[in-house]
């Protein structure tokens, strides 16, 4: 350990004489230059940050001045000089150190204004190379932040643009000098701005992108899942705090949100979204993908899960008749849930939304006028969807002991690949009408918690089972929902998340009045449950995947 000296008490503060700026961002530079300047700092600077001050009419330094060497490798080396960071370092109440800089000619810097080049910005640029990546990682900036915020008890480092009025405001206010507690404050800001950056630095090198490097997510016949796709060895998180949450899962968790929530939705009405509210919406994003190029197709959400999903015909109306169908399965569910939507939403299906009181509504557009009539309600949430992005983040959950990372079980393949991908293990294949209801219930079934198992008919849930302790009991779940809305089963398919391990699940599912089934196969009884289902003369597809949600 490196022995000190005792940092100054905390009202002392330290005046401002000499300043380095040299920023990637130069949105307020100019402003913030002319107010240091009035305050008699010597104002030095580098490249496009010196011709931007000199530009506003400033008075400045270059670094290539101070250190008697010019800047070299085009801009690869500029600061990196003992005249650079012997004036940030030195410890003004160190003699031996006061000593040092007069010695070799060296002014004191008690101010570092330095933002950095936009790393994440360009690696997300299409078509990025490691060539690009490589000249967007900053050297000389982060040893000049560092090395401020290393020396705070004398040194203010100043990261971001949005300090520089508070930062000037106390240098006016006091004298020319900048408080302990400030420079901390700033010291703080720019480690963690540096620790953000390199992580961002070390994701690309890891995977392949800044934000994490997952591996495409759609195969043929729908698969999403690469054996070969590397996960780093190191997990690096590069997520900024988006905002801070009200509370956790329940009032005495303390919570917020971390990452780019405006790369998937926008918020346009209602309370700031919840905790809670959040899982659910995510929820519902990650339903309504599969339904991207579908006909009108409407699902309404309660706890992360499906409570019912609808598709209509693609014509006047269709929407709103999605609706209806979605709300059939389950009448009580949908108070207070949330209700997405494949399709711009118009009017008359946001007066069917509107006659239950519903917690948030998320489309990706809204026809005029239909903004105005469900904002008249104060409490609820309306989102704008944005389209998922091409290569999604990886899933993290945190468990026991560390956290868990797996690559994202993505939206399924169009129906034609899917029925091409699949086996049909039973005497009879399912009908034309079968294998788009089953399509329609394997989609729906992905997406609800285990054990899941799903009824649908004619683009409609009739049942849905989630999160039960046995495949038996999701489906008696789903039967006697179905049962309490007054649908009937006759005709139905039936899906479910795994494989079914015993007969008896497919032959109950026979018994409410499914004729054909879908479902992952694989279970060592499979010959027993494709009898049973060949006893009844039902249809089954195996797809060959499963699709658990824990």
């Amino acid at each position: 350990m490196i022995e000190t000296a005792d940092l100054p008490a905390p009202d002392d503060r330290a005046p401002v004489r000499r300043a380095l700026l040299s920023v990637s961002d130069k949105s307020g530079l100019a402003e913030f230059g002319r107010r240091l300047a009035a305050l008699g700092v010597e104002l030095l600077s580098t490249g496009g940050t010196a011709r931007a001050l000199r530009d506003a009419g400033l008075d400045v330094t270059d670094v290539a001045d101070v250190t008697g060497f010019p800047e070299i490798l085009g801009g690869r080396v500029k600061s990196l000089h003992p005249r650079v960071h012997g004036g940030i370092l030195a410890r003004r109440t160190s003699a031996a150190d006061l000593a040092e800089l007069d010695e070799h000619g060296i002014g004191a810097i008690d101010l570092v204004v330095v933002n950095l080049y936009p790393f994440r910005e360009a690696v997300a640029s299409a078509g990025v190379t490691d060539a690009l990546a490589a000249e967007n990682v900053d050297i000389g900036g982060p040893g000049m932040l560092r090395a401020a915020a290393k020396n705070f008890a004398f040194v203010g480092a100043v990261v971001d643009p949005a300090d520089y009025d508070a930062v000037a405001q106390e240098l006016e206010d006091h004298g020319g000098t900048l408080g302990l507690a400030t420079r901390r404050r700033l010291a703080h800001a720019a480690f963690a701005h540096t620790a953000d950056y390199d992580a961002a630095i070390a994701a690309y090198f890891a995977g392949g992108a800044a934000t994490g490097g997952a591996a495409p997510d759609t195969e043929p016949g729908g698969a999403d899942h690469d054996a070969t796709a590397p996960l780093p060895d190191a997990l690096f998180l590069d997520l900024p705090r988006a905002e801070a949450l009200r509370y956790g899962e329940n009032p005495h968790q303390v919570a917020a949100l971390y990452g780019d929530p405006a790369a998937r939705y926008e918020a346009l009405h209602g309370k700031a979204l919840s905790y809670n509210n959040l899982l659910d919406l995510t929820a519902a994003l990650d339903l309504i993908a599969e339904f991207d190029a579908a006909p009108p197709t409407v699902a309404i959400l309660k706890h992360t899960n499906p409570c019912g999903v609808g598709q209509a015909e693609d014509a006047a109306g269709g929407l709103e008749a999605a609706y209806h169908k979605a709300f059939a399965t389950d009448r009580q569910s949908p108070f207070g849930g949330i209700v997405v939507v494949n399709r711009p939403l118009d009017r008359a299906t946001a007066e069917a939304i509107d006659a239950v009181f519903t917690e948030i509504v998320i489309a990706p557009a809204f026809e005029d006028g239909v903004l105005a009539f469900l904002e008249q309600k104060k409490n609820r949430r309306l989102v704008r969807a944005r389209p998922r992005p091409a290569r999604p983040t990886p899933v993290l959950r945190s468990v026991a002991g560390g956290v868990l990372v797996q690559t994202p079980d993505g939206p399924l393949a169009p129906a034609a690949e899917l029925r091409d991908a699949w086996t049909v293990p039973t005497e009879r294949a399912p009908t034309e009408r079968e294998w788009t209801d089953l399509d329609f219930a394997w989609r729906v079934c992905k997406h609800v918690k285990s054990n899941a198992i799903v009824y649908a008919r004619d683009g409609a849930t009739l049942g849905i089972g989630a999160g039960q302790m046995s495949r038996i009991d999701a489906s008696e779940v789903a039967v006697a929902k179905g049962a309490k809305s007054g649908l009937d089963f006759a005709g139905c398919v039936v899906a479910s998340d795994a494989f079914f391990p015993f007969a008896d699940g497919l032959e109950a599912a026979a018994e409410a009045g499914a004729v054909a089934a879908v479902q992952p196969g694989g279970s060592v009884r499979d010959d027993e449950v494709v009898a049973a289902a060949d006893a009844r003369g039902l249809a089954m597809a195996f797809t060959g995947r499963r699709h658990f949600r824990h």
